[in-house]
């Protein structure tokens, strides 16, 4: 490879101010062009969907045929090995496994001096699960998303995935939805499908809530729409932060670096530690691995746009950092790794120790992938089932559990001036 090839290297003290806000704000180039499509999506329908699917997919697509099969889903089969169908039965058992322990901790019921709370979890009616396509398929995605909101007990769930330029599905795709019993799919990609989803079209119905992660464009397109359907979180460019001391392995922490930046250009692999001597060793791997690997031009171009190596001066900056970026993953390879969890407040996934890469945490771990980045784990969390249910409270007082709190309301009610609330309660009272 080029002997150009540089990582960006920081001292922790001359880090630019706007190191660790990115995401915040959209990108007005992006968010215009995306405007421009959801108002076509809106006003055109599927003949925008035809359109757009052309000019970004280079797919001849008809109105007619925006939905897959059944008969493609089934011929899908038979283009994928045996292995493929084994892992992704394993991957949705696992993720099925967690997310029916998650749901079940869910539920609450307190009893206190004959005075009934609850909260109940009610599924919402249809969820829309975007499949990203283009330089890479993402059966995987399609566990993460539809098997939580199978599991919550959505009754529709509609997974949308760009085409190829023969205008199918990818094949994998197809099995993995077909293994998690989705039946409603279709080939159409990008704002397009985001907007399709949000506001319908003559094929295609709106959901309730769209998920599942993207391009700036599809980020953008779902921020954009959440004023009018619910999203699960701004999810773009894939991201990954190592926190590493003289302990760490430096092979391991470049190898899952690159393994993060060869989702796209645009994404980002980090390491922040306290050892300059493992610094200068993950540079050196990175330059060796990035020279070496499939994908090297798309891990090159990402490591230098957006790869960075700090070497912090103490242990509470490396976390400090951390807490501040809120990285999509965060990977802890410190002596002491669980101490280290304990301070730390902002990350999408937390992988501890040498054997838990990012990879794991993709297709073996039953966490799931779809997770917040940009800086937004800071108020997102990952997805999970509880994203598809809405939680609804249930109070069942008695009369005696009504007058303890007679005096306390009659309080509250004289200080926010609402007199007739008041009223209400009393009226239970009178002879």
């Amino acid at each position: 490879m080029s002997d150009e090839f540089k990582i960006r290297t920081w001292d922790s003290k001359g880090l630019p101010q706007d190191w660790f806000r990115r995401g915040k704000t959209l990108d007005k180039l992006v968010k215009r062009d995306v405007e421009s499509i959801i108002a076509e999506v809106r006003k055109n329908g599927d003949a925008a969907l035809v359109k757009f699917t052309k000019k970004f997919d280079n797919a001849e697509v008809k109105a007619a045929n925006l939905r897959v099969t059944p008969e493609e889903i089934q011929a899908a089969q038979c283009k994928v090995t045996k292995a493929q169908i084994r892992a992704l039965e394993l991957m949705k058992a696992k993720v099925s496994s967690f997310e029916r322990a998650n749901l079940k901790q869910a539920s609450r019921s307190v009893v206190t001096d004959g005075n009934t709370l609850q909260s109940i979890l009610t599924p919402i009616s249809s969820a829309g699960c975007y499949i990203p396509g283009g330089q890479a398929a993402y059966p995987s995605t399609v566990i993460m998303t539809t098997v939580p909101a199978k599991v919550a007990g959505v009754t529709r769930i509609v997974v949308c995935s760009p085409p190829d330029e023969g205008g199918n599905v990818n094949p994998l795709v197809l099995v993995a939805c077909d293994i998690c019993g989705v039946e409603e799919v279709y080939r159409v990609g990008g704002v397009q499908s985001i907007a399709a989803l949000a506001y319908g079209t003559q094929t295609i119905m709106p959901v309730c809530k769209i998920v599942g992660p993207g391009s700036k464009y599809v980020t953008t397109a779902k921020v954009l729409v959440s004023k009018d359907v619910a999203i699960d979180m701004p999810a773009g460019p894939s991201e990954v932060l190592v926190l590493a001391d003289e302990t760490a392995n430096a092979k391991y922490v470049a190898a899952d670096m690159v393994s993060q930046a060869e989702h796209s250009a645009d994404s980002v692999a980090g390491l922040i530690t306290t050892s300059k001597k493992l610094a200068e060793e993950v540079a050196g791997w990175l330059k060796f691995m990035s020279g070496l690997v499939e994908r090297g031009a798309i891990v090159r171009k990402a490591l230098e746009t957006s790869g960075f190596i700090i070497v912090s001066a103490t242990l509470g900056e490396m976390v400090e950092l951390a807490n501040m970026f809120a990285p999509e993953h965060l990977e802890i390879m410190t002596k002491n790794p669980l101490g280290v969890v304990s301070r730390v407040a902002t990350a999408g996934l937390i992988l501890i120790g040498p054997y838990s890469p990012v990879a794991l945490s993709d297709y073996g771990s039953g966490t799931n992938h779809v997770l917040p980045t940009g800086g937004f784990a800071r108020s997102y969390s990952g997805l999970s089932v509880m994203d598809f249910i809405r939680r609804v409270s249930i109070v069942n007082y008695t009369r005696d559990g009504l007058q303890a709190l007679r005096n306390h309301v009659k309080v509250m009610t004289d200080a926010e001036n609402l007199p007739n609330h008041y009223k209400a309660v009393e009226a239970r009272f009178e002879e």
